[in-house]
């Protein structure tokens, strides 16, 4: 006989029941995460109090034991794994050695730009990778087809870091085009937080020209930085594309006389979609996790910066916030793409 919690857990709607799942499995990711960030912090090469310190202070005994007693590096590495899981259940992530202010704070201040340019770059992506994709597919070996492989291929082959400095030198510097780095002009203040995203901020509070600007700054980065996704958005649609549209119930629809349009995009898309989900959703992560060299050359005040400032400071607290801060972003991606799964096909609900 089923037990009632059992029956209880079988009577909940299967979306539901399998997005449940999938934030279980989430959850003991994020656990396993803190351990791996925690256990990697120990074994790079250098000292955090000579990289905080100093040589000279880091010669002074005294100094040195009481800045290991104020971050505990003076107890054993279990106890110190065990009172950083405590402080992280608190919503403690410790406080940054080189900004001296709590790892959250600042995550909650870098992560808006990063989240903020990944994001126009995704839809950049997605809207020029999956149009392209399509083209290619439907004019399979025409020169549509030659023209988009040969384009998607340098997309995906080209180094980010020096598509980003040769597009800086192009447009900022030789033609004009772009108005600089940052996100907005030294002399314009930033719309009042909503949700962090400037553009996003602007346009809610009628600002139009601030949007505008914003918009204009943020998209030679945004473009640089979707230019890898679409390479690959392109490549994976036009392979799903080309699948679906030799399936036979995709030349039935022709048969019926349907207009291309419908066969194509209600047809043929669906059944590819979930290639492009999956491929999609690694890619967003990517983006959050790789921005670092675009932020770094268009002086970007994002997540990558500061990760990369934190790493040459050896700030431990700021790097297992960042460790774990992306990994969750990459598990609630993949679980949002698999709720999509469960969209697209029912099948996958039971």
């Amino acid at each position: 006989m089923m037990s009632p919690l059992k029956s209880g857990w079988y009577r909940l709607p299967g979306l539901l029941r399998y997005a449940l799942q999938r934030l279980g499995m989430g959850a003991v990711l994020c656990v396993g995460v803190t351990f791996v960030s925690f256990a990697l912090t120990q074994v790079v090469p250098g000292d955090p109090v000579t990289a905080n310190l100093g040589e000279r202070a880091a010669a002074d005994p005294e100094i040195v034991a009481l800045y290991r007693e104020r971050y505990g590096l003076d107890k054993p590495l279990p106890a110190q794994y065990a009172r950083y899981l405590t402080r992280l259940l608190q919503g403690d992530l410790g406080i940054s050695q080189q900004t001296h202010r709590p790892v959250a704070t600042d995550l909650a201040t870098y992560m808006s730009a990063t989240l903020e340019l990944a994001i126009v770059a995704m839809v950049l992506a997605m809207a020029a990778g999956m149009a392209l994709g399509i083209v290619a597919a439907v004019w399979r070996d025409g020169w549509p087809d030659q023209v988009i492989r040969v384009v998607s291929l340098a997309g995906v082959s080209v180094p980010t870091f020096w598509l980003a400095l040769v597009c800086l030198y192009l447009f900022f510097f030789k033609f004009n085009l772009s108005p600089g780095v940052g996100r907005l002009g030294p002399g314009t203040p930033a719309p009042e937080a909503l949700t962090g995203l400037y553009t996003l901020d602007a346009a809610l509070r009628g600002q139009w020209g601030l949007l505008r600007e914003a918009l204009s700054y943020i998209a030679l980065p945004a473009l640089v930085l979707a230019t890898y996704t679409t390479g690959i958005v392109t490549r994976f649609t036009r392979a799903a594309m080309l699948d679906s549209l030799g399936h036979d119930y995709v030349r039935a629809a022709r048969a019926k006389g349907l207009p291309a349009h419908t066969v194509i995009l209600r047809h043929a898309l669906r059944p590819a979609l979930a290639a492009i989900i999956t491929v999609s959703g690694m890619a967003f992560g990517r983006m959050l996790a790789g921005a670092v060299l675009v932020e770094s050359v268009y002086s970007w005040p994002g997540l990558g910066l500061y990760a990369y400032r934190s790493a040459l400071t050896l700030d431990l607290q700021a790097i297992m916030g960042v460790s774990l801060i992306i990994a969750v972003i990459y598990i609630l991606v993949n679980l949002a793409v698999d709720i999509l799964y469960a969209v697209i096909d029912p099948r996958i609900r039971y």
